[in-house]
């Protein structure tokens, strides 16, 4: 379990082919994360296993439905990503709970850039049906309130601090972006639905 609340932009340092998938080098050189064989990380928002670290670099196997699932598959050497250790009893709730579970990707439809920045977001199905104004979504495992949603697109805010600390600055139109509903939501609508389906 996850907050939402990025701790580090850490760079793809290499990727190995492996007959399940990949495996990813992160390099999170100045994060002074002390993670261990088998901690959890959320990678851009998907919760992954640390498998190596060595010396402020982290090496994760991916499968391949993760890769296809995610955006993860589309990662080269050099990218940013998002970083956040998995929460305990004692962790500061300054997001909203995120599993790490990626539920679909979502392509940037438009951004707006200034004083005001904006970034709408096209969700696909598994995500859209989850949406609704000033609700909470992870894009790209960072933890932010929606502004407006209008049939399955959303518009998100981004504030000075989230676009220094995160990679959301560099999404253009077209960008892919790893999409997490709310898990509150979508309890509560699976509870209702049950009901309704007996009814």
């Amino acid at each position: 379990m996850f907050t939402g609340l990025v701790q580090h932009l850490g760079t793809i340092d290499a990727i190995e082919a492996t007959p399940e998938g990949r495996s990813l080098w992160v390099d999170a050189a100045g994060w002074g994360c002390a993670a261990d064989p088998g901690d959890s990380i959320a990678v851009n928002g998907c919760c992954l296993t640390v498998v190596e670290p060595v010396e402020g670099r982290f090496r994760f196997d991916v499968v391949h439905r993760t890769l296809e699932m995610t955006t993860l598959g589309a990662l080269a050497p050099g990218d940013a990503v998002n970083l956040e250790t998995a929460a305990t009893m004692g962790t500061l709730m300054g997001g909203h709970l995120v599993q790490g579970h990626v539920d679909g990707v979502g392509e940037v439809r438009s951004v707006q850039q200034g004083a005001d920045w904006r970034v709408r977001i096209a969700a696909p199905p598994g995500v859209a049906e989850y949406l609704c104004d000033r609700g909470s979504i992870a894009v790209n495992g960072v933890s932010l309130t929606i502004a407006t949603v209008e049939a399955s697109e959303f518009e998100i805010a981004l504030i000075p601090v989230t676009l220094d600390e995160t990679n959301l600055d560099a999404l253009v139109v077209g960008s892919r972006v790893n999409l997490e509903a709310d898990c509150v939501a979508k309890m509560v609508a699976r509870h209702v639905e049950r009901i309704l389906a007996q009814r």
